[in-house]
């Protein structure tokens, strides 16, 4: 039992320098079912992630599935890791895998995780051995790199549909892994040569393989037209191609490829697509948002521009951010396409309107909804400032945050894409008492938006990459998806800390009065726990169903053991009056005047899933402080 803790524990700090540098990991969630905190399903997780990574990593095809437990609680599980590694990468990819999709999609019981050299599903579903008959319908990425060949691109192009296919030939036909690399000549001097490689899931018969290839590959390629780089990822089957090295050890198809003719023709690919966001299936992990998010593609390249001058390469965050910079970079979309898809901006799409801009609907010519928000031209969100939105963004995965996905910076014009969240956000439904929608936020609701926004926090500040203070959590930048689930929005004001560092000062104060802790308003200091300040601020006010609460009133009701007074009466009493006092309680832990007793979102998260854990009395909230304490 110690032997293989320390082998994975080893073989995960050998796998972390890898997973970062890819951008990795990506993580799908599904919406069909959760379970609960000490479920039986929750125990079979467990489990499972005992016994898989050990069993994938032991195999000789690096592959492993295991069904633990009885139906309706059974959990279905599958790791692969890729052909070319090892027994212990593969141990310590899975190991880690297992770590973080469970908090990257908390309580769904169908969820998928995406790493370079591993990959792991589980499901209350038992999913056989697939030909792919119709490709990826859920659980998968397409993902290509949006620099383009502009040399001789037609060449190109037929180049890599003929390596491609002959590597899913080697990989279906002559690999008991289901695993093939390829590499061809393309002979151009930026791009002298083509790398490719296909994988399937070793319980496929080769037909079945092949089939599943010959769909993802013809249903993605054209996506990728001139593109240096792209990849699929399904659970099923896998394939990718780059113009530089990417896989171990020689290839396993070489293809022959006459040279080029001493002259070649002007360029024909270097031009933007009418619309190169590629389409990613995301059916099961962001279910339709309310103002924002879109099928997500991420597109990434290769290269280094000059960014972010106000930070230096010493400091923390300047790689992050750098590489998110590129990757702004390469989600353009011509403004042609997203007039076509608003009307021209028609008012008859408008969404709404806030002070940076108005967001309208669109849909794209591949029937994708989006929003689209169009700022201002008196905006004081410059080109800057909206590239750095996306370029944090773009590196965050998570369940209850929003992922922005395209931009556009033509005919001065600075417009942002989202995917289309049909509940919009939390504040239009909860203080909107001729809101029909009203409704639907019964206490169960509201406590799920509650701890969602619980945990997309703790992500932000703990768990992400990045270490990232938001600044502007309010309701109205909480969306909610078609089953009222919530996703944080708008990181337009978020600012990367260092692991290490506690907080930040500014002398420019920026937020919303209402959400604003003390400490930030009286000196500029802002951290996590000012963070934590909002969310106890949105607590309250999801529970009374109030904007802007007298404060006094509500220090003063729980004092008096009548705050269940306050307690929003369109609920009609339907609610369990302990989990109700319970949140109120932690939404007073949040809000307390001194930032240093106020709690870390997992500690949070740990409160609201358990009602064991003992909470301390609350201290007098900070909106009775005259002056603000020091941080």
């Amino acid at each position: 039992m110690a032997y293989h803790h320390l082998l994975a524990v080893a073989a995960i700090s050998l796998f972390h320098a890898h997973m970062h540098a890819a951008g990795y990991p990506w993580p799908l969630c599904g919406t069909s079912s959760d379970f609960q905190p000490n479920s039986t399903y929750q125990a079979n997780l467990y489990r499972a992630a005992a016994t898989l990574p050990k069993r994938a990593s032991a195999s000789p095809n690096l592959f492993a599935t295991v069904i633990v437990g009885a139906v309706p609680e059974q959990l279905w599980g599958m790791g692969l890791c890729r052909g070319d590694t090892n027994g212990s990468t593969c141990l310590g990819c899975l190991t880690q895998a297992f770590q973080d999709l469970p908090n990257d999609c908390s309580y769904n019981k169908d969820a998928t995780i995406y790493y370079d050299l591993c990959t792991l599903h589980y499901s209350d579903v038992h999913v056989l051995p697939s030909g792919g008959d119709d490709g990826p319908t859920t659980d998968s990425y397409a993902i290509n790199n949006n620099a383009n060949v502009t040399s001789d691109p037609a060449r190109f192009n037929r180049l890599l549909a003929a390596l491609i296919n002959a590597t899913a030939d080697h990989a279906a036909f002559n690999s008991t892994r289901r695993f093939a690399t390829g590499e061809a000549d393309f002979f151009d001097k930026d791009y002298p040569k083509v790398y490719t490689l296909a994988q399937c899931t070793p319980d496929q018969t080769p037909a079945q393989c092949r089939k599943c290839l010959a769909s993802v590959i013809a249903s993605n390629l054209v996506q990728f037209k001139d593109n240096i780089g792209g990849r699929v990822l399904w659970f099923n089957c896998s394939w990718r191609y780059e113009t530089a090295p990417f896989f171990s050890g020689p290839p396993l198809v070489r293809l022959a490829s006459p040279s080029p003719a001493p002259t070649v023709g002007p360029p024909t690919g270097g031009g933007r697509r009418k619309y190169s966001v590629p389409v990613v299936v995301l059916a099961a992990v962001l279910p339709t948002l309310a103002a924002l998010n879109l099928t997500v593609c991420f597109c990434f390249w290769k290269r280094r521009r000059p960014i972010a001058q106000a930070q230096k390469p010493d400091d923390p965050t300047y790689s992050s951010e750098a590489e998110g910079m590129e990757m702004v970079d390469s989600m353009m979309i011509d403004v042609s396409t997203l007039r076509a898809a608003t009307g021209n901006f028609d008012d008859s799409n408008k969404l709404g309107e806030g002070g940076f801009g108005v967001v309208y609907k669109g849909v794209l010519p591949d029937g994708d909804e989006i929003a689209v928000k169009r700022l201002s031209k008196g905006s004081t969100q410059g080109v800057q400032e909206l590239k750095h939105e996306l370029a944090l963004v773009a590196k965050l995965r998570h369940k209850n945050l929003v992922s922005l996905l395209g931009v556009c910076l033509e005919q001065q014009e600075r417009l942002l894409v989202y995917e289309l969240l049909h509940n919009r956000s939390l504040d239009l439904i909860l203080f909107d008492t001729e809101n029909e929608k009203r409704e639907m936020l019964d206490w169960e609701q509201r406590y799920k938006i509650i701890n969602g926004i619980a945990r997309g926090l703790q992500y932000l500040h703990e768990d992400s990459q990045l270490k990232v203070v938001h600044r502007d959590i309010k309701a109205s930048n909480i969306l909610l998806d078609k089953s009222m689930n919530p996703k944080i929005a708008d990181f337009g004001l978020a600012r990367i800390f260092g692991r290490d560092q506690t907080h930040a000062v500014t002398n420019s104060l920026v937020g919303t009065n209402g959400y604003m802790a003390p400490e930030y308003l009286a000196r500029g200091n802002y951290s996590v726990r000012s963070d934590a300040f909002s969310f106890g601020v949105i607590v309250l006010e999801i529970v009374t169903g109030r904007r802007n609460l007298d404060w006094v009133q509500v220090w003063e009701h729980w004092e008096a053991g009548t705050v269940m007074d306050l307690v929003d009466p369109s609920m009609g009493g339907r609610f369990h009056e302990a989990n109700v006092m319970r949140c109120i309680h932690i939404g007073l832990l949040c809000v307390q005047h001194d930032p240093a007793v106020r709690p870390a979102m997992s500690s949070v998260v740990t409160m609201l899933g358990s009602d064991t854990v003992a909470l301390q009395a609350p201290s007098k909230p900070g909106f009775f402080a005259k002056t603000a304490p020091p941080t």
